[in-house]
């Protein structure tokens, strides 16, 4: 149980690390609110500066001071919950989960305590068409890619190598 504790910890932290420094980078660095739209990969990838004042994908959009500080209070209280699952996960798939996206959460939650919204940037599209007609970050990515595991996880059988101990009688 220590070491899927400690897996999933730290893939929060590594997960929070990379979303906290990509954020900086974008905003201090390469200056995308000033630079504006930058192809990274032609037709294929663009780095489009957005601020996010909903949650992931700019879902239940709040532009208020209010609205943020409930929408931080939720996450913090879902990355709570989350690290309750944590010392309870099954597996190291489900702890690996489990931390990703606790990390993209708080990487989110630093940005409503710091900017009042959250660093989005990301934009991925297939030339011409769009099928994500939104921006996200590594933070949101990390989210969706955690619960599509853990979603996966419970509908698939289990594989060797993946399942701790079986539970004790």
């Amino acid at each position: 149980m220590r070491a899927r504790t400690t897996l999933g910890l730290s893939l929060a932290l590594l997960v929070l690390l990379a979303d906290v420094g990509s954020k900086y980078w974008v905003l201090h660095v390469l200056d995308l609110p000033s630079r504006g739209d930058i192809p990274a990969i032609p037709k294929l990838l663009d780095l489009t500066m957005v601020w996010n004042h909903g949650v992931t994908f700019g879902l239940l959009q709040s532009g208020s001071f209010i609205g943020q500080i409930v929408l931080a209070g939720v996450a913090l209280a879902v990355v709570a919950g989350l690290f309750v699952w944590l010392r309870r996960a099954e597996n190291r798939l489900v702890a690996g989960s489990i931390g990703a996206i606790a990390g993209g959460a708080l990487g989110n939650v630093a940005d409503r305590i710091r900017y009042g919204m959250v660093v989005d940037f990301i934009h991925l599209h297939w030339g011409a068409f769009d099928p994500f007609p939104f921006v996200f970050n590594i933070g949101d990515s990390a989210i969706v890619l955690g619960v599509a595991t853990l979603l996966l996880e419970s509908i698939l059988p289990a594989r060797a190598g993946l399942q701790g101990k079986p539970p004790q009688a």
